[in-house]
């Protein structure tokens, strides 16, 4: 449900209503935008039908939200949002942003050069994996904490915001104490408890879309994360699996104009890991989708 408020409600009023919606054992989440302020409210469905929420001073409407990710959604919020890195650097504005760095952070001085080469190009974030997931046990893991440090000496010498993966809900608060941005992996898209704990966090959290996820099962899982209070949501399109093996996956433009359409969370492409193939990232990374 959404409670539209009325352009001359008072902070007062607004507080009003946050309370209310509170007492009545729902969750409020507030939204200022350019022209309208709305407060989504999240629960059970029969106290929304029964509780007259028109009611309340300062409240023009109330309307419900139809999909079911509700404050992802584009009902939620009509304005894109826009995530702020830091630095300056901001997801979700026409200026491009790159992200670039090794699969892995493997030790201090290889990743120092990689930093040094990719800044020279234009990168502005880099990301590094401390923790790896791999097919086979047997391939290295990552460094762990190890590459966390790593990873944010780097970044702050350089001056780059960082990005790497967390896996566990128990290294949530690890990896949040040295990188800039949580990154959610595609085999962890649906990792239920791991994203209500970043969740928790309000450090920006880049979410790929699962290798073999739906649309709607990709913004149900960033529904997962907002709900928790965090609306600092990136969307990644990484490719998906399918009968083509030329590549390494196949790159979903159409996803990208999809959940445009469907949310208001910013989203990004990342072109090597769909194709799998160096060559062909240019091409893909100058669509107009994006």
């Amino acid at each position: 449900m959404i409670i539209v408020l009325s352009r001359d409600a008072t902070q007062e009023q607004m507080d009003y209503i946050v309370d209310r919606v509170k007492k009545l054992g729902l969750t409020p989440h507030l939204s200022k935008g350019t022209e309208r302020t709305i407060i989504g409210v999240i629960g059970p469905e029969d106290i929304l039908r029964v509780t007259p929420l028109e009611a309340f001073p300062g409240v023009e409407k109330v309307l419900p939200v139809l999909a079911p990710y509700r404050l992802v959604s584009r009902e939620f919020k009509s304005e894109d949002s826009i995530i702020e890195l830091g630095k300056d650097i901001k997801i979700g504005t026409k200026k491009v942003v790159v992200m670039a760095g090794p699969c892995a952070v493997e030790n201090l001085d290889l990743l120092r050069e990689i930093a040094s080469n990719i800044k020279k190009q234009g990168v502005t974030v880099l990301r590094g994996g401390a923790f790896k997931p791999r097919t086979s046990p047997y391939s290295f893991q990552g460094l762990g904490q190890e590459g966390l440090e790593y990873l944010k000496q780097v970044g702050d010498e350089l001056g780059l915001v960082t990005v790497t993966e967390v896996m566990d809900p128990r290294d949530v608060e690890l990896v949040a104490r040295y990188a800039d941005i949580l990154q959610i992996g595609a085999r962890n898209m649906q990792n239920f408890n791991l994203l209500r704990e970043v969740g928790e966090t309000q450090k920006p959290i880049l979410l790929k879309r699962g290798m073999s996820s739906t649309i709607k099962e990709w913004l149900m899982s960033a529904e997962y994360i907002v709900s928790g209070g965090n609306f600092n949501v990136i969307l990644c399109e990484r490719g998906i699996r399918t009968f083509e093996e030329f590549t390494r996956n196949t790159l979903d433009i159409s996803a990208v104009l999809a959940v445009k359409l469907l949310s208001h969370l910013p989203v990004i492409v990342d072109p090597s890991h769909a194709a799998g193939k160096w060559s062909l990232v240019p091409a893909l990374s100058s669509s107009r989708a994006f």
